[in-house]
């Protein structure tokens, strides 16, 4: 995939490689298509519902810690249509909007856990011979596990069909996808548990209730309502990134052979050719790709990857400019972007890479990854409070208040004090758990109480005294947000959104 972050959260190291969150802008993109008027219908507003995409074959989706809703790719890649897939999508908002996350405690615990953020594509077997990686990974086990398993009552999952078929028949679309999607399983009900996919134990299935389910589409006025051509391109490309991704290349030089000509099947062979790491073959299929869709950011995004991890940043620059010219509200590629400059170890960079990992963060200010570059941007600057500030910012956005407390209080010693940056220093101390004495040191000079926001993407260097910006409510650390692309493995702790 053109932009995907692995995270593993499971019961042990050697399990980890089958769960990964994943971050992708084209993914991303088409599964907002999907969801939003479906969240819209449910008096749910449509960005303040986070999708995450986990990386696993396991036929699986569930919602957890509020408006977090989570689609397994062996989910995605099992539906033949849009419908069926926003079908499902309909009825973990039915969860949702239904209150249902609130039945135990166990929802709540489960989805403040820990898990482990990972950037790059295709390093798993980089991760599986990582013991350092493997001994985190151990610690921080239980996160989608937990998540994954919680079952919902047959009470619940009536009820969240029933309101699957209202949300998609007021978006005008059909509930015929969500029947026929659990009719494609339903030999589930006769499996014992340890047998059944984890969907169908969190989410029981029986005939009777698919059968209630039809009754109920069928009488609504949207249920012969059919996806649109291209819609269902859309559908298609998709499941073909994702098994190219996903999948063994060989796998998919099988499964999408050299003699089918259609954009899926050569989307597919070309990643698959980056995935073998054959950089040449890979771009003369990129290539003849973009000859067709010379406009297309995505393919933009994988010729650009391919040659930024085939040590050749200089080169992929182009292919991201191309990208933000084409959707320049896309962080994961402005992200990119400043990556590729910071790789070519070029001083006169440093400063562009900083304005577009900046620019990234005005757009997702919550990504760990930007915030890491950018740690690392101002180190090489010699600015080392904006370094630690931004070292602090990251750990505040995964959740991890002792670390992001140490280097808070480290920006202080060498921010100018009273600028907007030593503030957001201080906040960020305040909001972290504070030890009783950082609090005595931080009364000592009136700093008790967080009032700012974070400051601009632009800051002032430690030397110049800023004023102090307006006031504004504490932070509040955010739900996971995923990297771009790197050429390397990088753990960080994350936590969930409770």
């Amino acid at each position: 995939m053109a932009a995907i972050g692995l995270i593993f959260g499971h019961t042990t190291a050697a399990q980890a490689q089958s769960m990964a969150l994943i971050r992708d802008t084209e993914i991303e993109e088409t599964l907002r298509v999907y969801s939003d008027p479906v969240f819209s219908a449910a008096g749910l507003t449509p960005k303040n519902v986070n999708i995450h995409l986990i990386g696993d074959k396991e036929i699986n989706a569930f919602a957890a810690g509020g408006q977090n809703l989570f689609l397994n790719t062996g989910l995605i890649i099992e539906t033949k249509t849009p419908n069926e897939l926003i079908g499902v999508i309909a009825h973990e908002t039915g969860h949702i909007a239904g209150g249902h996350l609130a039945r135990s405690g166990d929802a709540s615990r489960a989805a403040t856990g820990t898990f482990i953020l990972t950037m790059g594509l295709g390093v798993l077997a980089a991760i599986a011979g990582a013991p350092d990686a493997a001994a985190v990974l151990v610690g921080n086990s239980g996160y989608f596990a937990t998540l994954s398993v919680l079952g919902y009552s047959r009470v619940q999952e009536s009820a969240a069909d029933q309101a699957a078929a209202t949300y998609l028949d007021h978006s005008g679309q059909s509930g015929r996808g969500l029947v026929r999607f659990f009719d494609n399983f339903r030999y589930q009900e006769v499996f014992s548990d340890a047998k059944r996919y984890p969907f169908f134990r969190s989410h029981p299935l029986s005939s009777d209730r698919i059968e209630a389910l039809r009754v109920r589409v069928e009488a609504l006025p949207n249920y012969d309502k059919i996806d649109s051509a291209a819609l269902q391109d859309r559908h298609m490309i998709m499941i073909a990134k994702l098994k190219a991704f996903m999948n063994p290349p060989q796998q998919t030089f099988i499964e999408f052979k050299e003699s089918d000509p259609s954009y899926p099947a050569r989307y597919a062979r070309a990643i698959a050719y980056y995935r073998s790491l054959e950089t040449e073959k890979a771009l003369k299929a990129i290539d003849a790709l973009l000859k067709d869709q010379p406009d297309n950011p995505y393919l933009w995004e994988l010729r650009g990857q391919t040659l930024f991890e085939s040590a050749r940043a200089k080169e992929a620059e182009p292919a991201y400019r191309r990208c933000i010219e084409l959707m320049p509200k896309a962080a994961l590629f402005h992200l990119a972007l400043g990556q590729t400059l910071l790789a070519q170890d070029d001083a006169k960079r440093t400063d562009e890479a900083i304005d577009q990992i900046n620019r990234a963060m005005e757009i997702e200010d919550d990504n760990p990854f930007g915030w890491r570059m950018l740690s690392e941007a101002y180190d090489r600057k010699g600015q080392p409070g904006m370094a630690r500030l931004a070292a602090a910012e990251q750990f505040f956005a995964v959740g991890s208040p002792t670390e992001a407390r140490v280097f808070a209080m480290r920006a202080r010693e060498a921010l100018t004090k009273g600028s907007p940056e030593w503030r957001r220093a201080t906040d960020i101390v305040l909001t972290s758990e504070p030890t009783d004495q950082d609090l005595k040191d931080l009364a000592k000079e009136g700093s008790t109480a967080p009032r700012h926001k974070r400051p601009a993407a632009h800051p002032d260097t430690t030397e110049t005294q800023a004023p102090a910006p307006e006031p504004s409510p504490a932070p509040t650390a955010k739900a996971p947000q995923t990297p771009p692309t790197a050429n390397g493995p990088i753990l960080l702790p994350i936590q969930g959104k409770s």
